[in-house]
Order: structure tokens, then C-alpha cells, then sequence
């Protein structure tokens, strides 16, 4: 799973229009047009037989971190004065971007850890509140653990089932 899979299938799960993918690259430090985001979420039809995740404009990890940046500011408002005056070290290298994306969904989706396990258990996977806690923790603490693709792609299965369910009420 590649990052323009986990944008793609976030976008679908909780119904993300153009023009806010617009607004949350520009929020997160990023000036992209609507073409670029539509050639984001596009596969390349001159790939390979046996690669189907190749996709016309590849997005890094540090392409879907400001995303994510962007998105929390988008749901959540711009942050207070004492919040934007903590410089937060921009590392040069995302390794775990899975974990990255798990928390900063969680910060702008207003979730807390029990509706993450909801939103784990309408996928059919059920981690425990302390392998959850592992994932949400920072890389470098002795509790940290990597988080798979298995997750993300079955939390964004998820999400995508509460949400569509939630919009049916």
C-alpha cells in the first residue's frame, strides 16, 4: 500500500471533495491544483502487468504528512496562538508514515480510542486497547510499535462504514 492508496481510500471513506483536498494541501504548506490532485488519485495506465499500485503523480511521505497537517486544520480550525508558537522539528525522514496517518486521523476526526476499536471491529479486526495504545505512541518510546498495512487499509475499511452508515440516518 503506497501513499497514494491511503490517500485515495481516505478520500472515499469519508467522502472528501477536490476542492478540500485543495484546501488541506494549501493548510499543510502545499500549493497544489486540482489537476495534480486528480493526477494523485489516478493509476498509470502504461504500468506493468503486475503492478497495479503505480499511479501518475507518486505523493512521498513528507508530501502526505502536510496533507495530513492540512486536513487536521481543515476539521479542526486554524490552532490557538500558544499551539502555533510550538515549533515542531520537521524530521527529514518518515518511517512509520502508518502511524503517522493513524494519529493525525484521529486528532482531526475528533476520535477518540474506543471509536477507533469501533471503527477496527466494523472491519473485523480487534486489537486491544493496549496494542492501540503501542501504534498511537511516538517512535522511540520502548512501547512503540510499527503499524501495518493490514491496519490502515482495514481501519480505512472502516471508516468507511461508519461514515456511510452515519450519513444513512
Amino acid at each position: 500500500m503506497n501513499n497514494n492508496d491511503r490517500l485515495l481510500r481516505l478520500r472515499y471513506a469519508i467522502d472528501i471533495k477536490d476542492t478540500d483536498l485543495v484546501k488541506a494541501f494549501d493548510f499543510g504548506g502545499m500549493t497544489v491544483t486540482k489537476e495534480e490532485v486528480r493526477a494523485m488519485l489516478t493509476r498509470a495506465k502504461e504500468s506493468e502487468p503486475n503492478e497495479n499500485n503505480v499511479y501518475v503523480k507518486p505523493i512521498n511521505n513528507q508530501v502526505l504528512d502536510a496533507f495530513l497537517n492540512g486536513f487536521i486544520i481543515l476539521k479542526r480550525g486554524q490552532p490557538t496562538k500558544k499551539a502555533a508558537e510550538i515549533d515542531q522539528p520537521k524530521s527529514k525522514e518518515i518511517k512509520h508514515i502508518n502511524n503517522i496517518f493513524l494519529k493525525k486521523l484521529k486528532i482531526a476526526l475528533f476520535l477518540t480510542s474506543d471509536d477507533l476499536l469501533a471503527i477496527f471491529a466494523e472491519a473485523g479486526i480487534y486489537p486491544s486497547k493496549s496494542e492501540l495504545g503501542a501504534i498511537l505512541r511516538k517512535e522511540g518510546h520502548r512501547n512503540f510499535k510499527p503499524c501495518g498495512d493490514k491496519y490502515i487499509r482495514n481501519f480505512l475499511k472502516g471508516l468507511g462504514l461508519c461514515y456511510r452508515s452515519e450519513e444513512n440516518k
